[in-house]
């Protein structure tokens, strides 16, 4: 069996790709190089090149030789070599009539605990988001953010006790809404300095979050540490790191309680593997990111089914609706705040046949920012 083809897919807000074998059988898989498709479209192409002539099931190999043939990666190399990765475990399941999770050891669960949604640029729109997640049968809610989902041209300004104790009252709120039968996932989008995130972090504890999401930019992971280190709710952290190795340093740093890879970025499949593998030898659980479509919510469920560290599954909202139903023949089934762990071979998903037509591509990620009041760049 040999690569005849290997194209990329733009289609709606997303970056899809298919590989074609000699003997017809299709394996697709998703970047996550979010708001910098074009790039990582690019990069998918160059290493079309390569793949174009070879083996399929020769999945490690083909990874270490994308990983290692520049010294230059980052996001978009990274997400390119994340699709073709999921592509290629997706020909592999099919080529042997079983499931990826299958050929990965097996799944421990037969089906994977996902959390809801929730947006909101008021304070009662948030609150009505999660009396509709426990309406509808989940049991937690993430993308929570305590600031609100403010637009990026309304200047921003607080004094400090206002940020602070507004934001620790928005999460007594949600606790009120959600009782106890609810888990909260805080979601802070790496808006706090590291002295705002631990009184904040310290102001939310009695309200028993299940997590504390990106509480401070990424980039320093001793200052990760330092927060994890004054608070005493547990930290989520990982969405915008690549690699074993960066993983390896944060988990070192005792900086994470629940580590956040994005199948679609950290390598695929067979990286995100030995990521969740780092993490089980720390006692820390794995919670994959995943802002896509439905593509990257199967990839991420292969991976669900078959690690023993698996705790929730980030659920995008509207993938039972058009138009991100639109994108797949037959989207994963949800019931009760569960997706059920698909048997059919490879990842399980399908793209739809015209899938562009039904989803043209639209063009995401304007470079802006939103402004403070004094006209300097907020973080959001």
């Amino acid at each position: 069996m040999k690569i005849t083809s290997v194209v990329p897919i733009l289609a709606d807000r997303f970056l899809f790709v298919k590989i074609i074998t000699d003997n017809g059988l299709v394996g697709i898989g998703e970047s996550g190089a979010w708001g910098f498709l074009e790039a990582s479209e690019a990069a998918i192409v160059k290493f079309g090149d390569y793949l174009i002539g070879k083996d399929p099931l020769l999945i490690e190999h083909h990874w270490q030789t994308m990983y290692n043939t520049s010294n230059f990666r980052g996001a978009a190399i990274m997400g390119a070599i994340s699709a073709i990765d999921i592509a290629l475990w997706d020909i592999a399941g099919k080529n042997f009539q079983v499931p990826v999770y299958q050929l990965l050891g097996g799944k421990v669960r037969n089906k994977a605990r996902v959390y809801y949604h929730v947006y909101g640029d008021t304070r009662q729109k948030l609150l009505d988001g999660i009396k509709e997640a426990k309406d509808s049968g989940f049991t937690a809610v993430g993308h929570l953010t305590p600031f609100l989902d403010e637009d990026i041209s309304v200047p921003f300004y607080k004094s400090h006790v206002d940020k602070m104790k507004n934001a620790i009252d928005a999460v007594e709120m949600y606790r009120e809404v959600a009782g106890n039968d609810l888990d909260l996932c805080i979601e802070i989008h790496r808006r706090l300095t590291p002295a705002e995130a631990i009184v904040l972090g310290r102001g939310i504890e009695q309200f028993y979050p299940m997590f504390y999401e990106d509480p401070i930019l990424p980039d320093n992971l001793d200052s990760m540490a330092e927060v994890a280190s004054k608070i005493n709710i547990p930290i989520a952290t990982g969405e915008r790191i690549h690699t074993t190795y960066e993983f390896s340093m944060l988990l070192n740093r005792n900086a994470v309680q629940y580590i956040r890879p994005d199948v679609c970025l950290a390598g695929g499949l067979t990286h995100s593997k030995k990521i969740a593998a780092l993490a089980e030898a720390n006692y820390v659980n794995v919670v994959p990111h995943n802002p896509l479509s439905p593509v990257s919510t199967a990839a991420c469920i292969q991976l669900a089914a078959c690690i023993p560290n698996f705790s929730i599954q980030e659920y995008p909202i509207g993938e039972n609706i058009h138009p991100k139903s639109s994108l797949v023949k037959t989207p994963l089934e949800l019931e009760n705040g569960f997706i059920k762990i698909p048997d059919t071979p490879g990842i399980g998903i399908e793209l739809s046949d015209d899938i562009q037509e039904k989803c043209p591509p639209v063009k995401y990620g304007q470079i802006n920012t939103r402004r403070h009041f004094d006209g300097s760049v907020v973080v959001q």
